[in-house]
């Protein structure tokens, strides 16, 4: 995937559907098409939680690279946090009885049957970037917090854009009615929020120019929400 860049960054054009996404988390996740909210997952179901696995892997490995790089910031802490993380998911496909199809890879490599390219390119490109120097890294912390929360919420945009008749509302926290699957990405998006905050209090702290931190992914009235402003 050569243009992940641009998968990254061409994201404004999405803000009114995660306004509606957002406000109905509010209201509570629900009214999935998992038959009767049973204990079998649906195909979209299924593609999400596995890509969701994946994604928790990445952001696991971009900081254990970038905390070795930045000892002294939030990376070490978060990433403890992001193992749990990527335990829960693994935790939920052994409860459906998927296969972890991530299970023998190691830091920075993905399957290639769970968008193996993606994350690869993903992963590439974001540790590139956070070697840069300090304020890119925890920019880049920053931002893969914002994608993870659309990514939990919403199908992710790589699903819809290469995943034949999956919409943009057709996976994610805000589809399923398995109340498993909802406690375990409510707990993720808490996470994600946590760790945002983390990553701007240091952006900001360390880099007084870069004040008010200005979102790089979710629209700007929903970091400004999760920052308490």
């Amino acid at each position: 995937m050569k243009t992940i860049t641009k998968t990254i960054f061409i994201l404004l054009s999405f803000a009114a559907v995660l306004c509606l996404s957002f406000n109905g988390l509010a209201k509570g996740p629900g009214g999935g098409n998992s038959p009767g909210g049973g204990t079998e997952l649906d195909y979209n179901e299924e593609t999400h939680l596995r890509f969701m696995r994946a994604e928790e892997k990445l952001a696991h490995d971009v900081y254990l690279l970038l905390g070795v790089i930045y000892p002294d910031y939030a990376f070490v802490n978060i990433t403890a946090s992001e193992t749990n993380h990527t335990e829960a998911m693994i935790d939920k496909l052994l409860q459906f009885g998927l296969d972890d199809l991530n299970e023998n890879d190691e830091a920075g490599e993905f399957a290639e049957a769970n968008y193996g390219e993606y994350f690869t390119d993903k992963y590439a490109y974001l540790t590139e970037e956070g070697k840069k120097g300090l304020l890119e890294a925890l920019m880049v912390g920053a931002l893969i917090e914002e994608l993870d929360m659309h990514d939990i919420i919403l199908c992710p945009l790589i699903i819809v854009d290469t995943d034949n008749g999956v919409g943009l509302e057709e996976c994610g926290l805000n589809y399923t009615d398995e109340k498993t699957l909802i406690n375990s990405y409510e707990n993720l998006v808490e996470g994600s929020e946590n760790h945002l905050r983390a990553f701007v209090r240091q952006i900001e702290s360390t880099f007084p120019d870069q004040y008010p931190y200005q979102a790089q992914y979710l629209p700007q009235w929903q970091v400004n929400e999760i920052l308490g402003r």
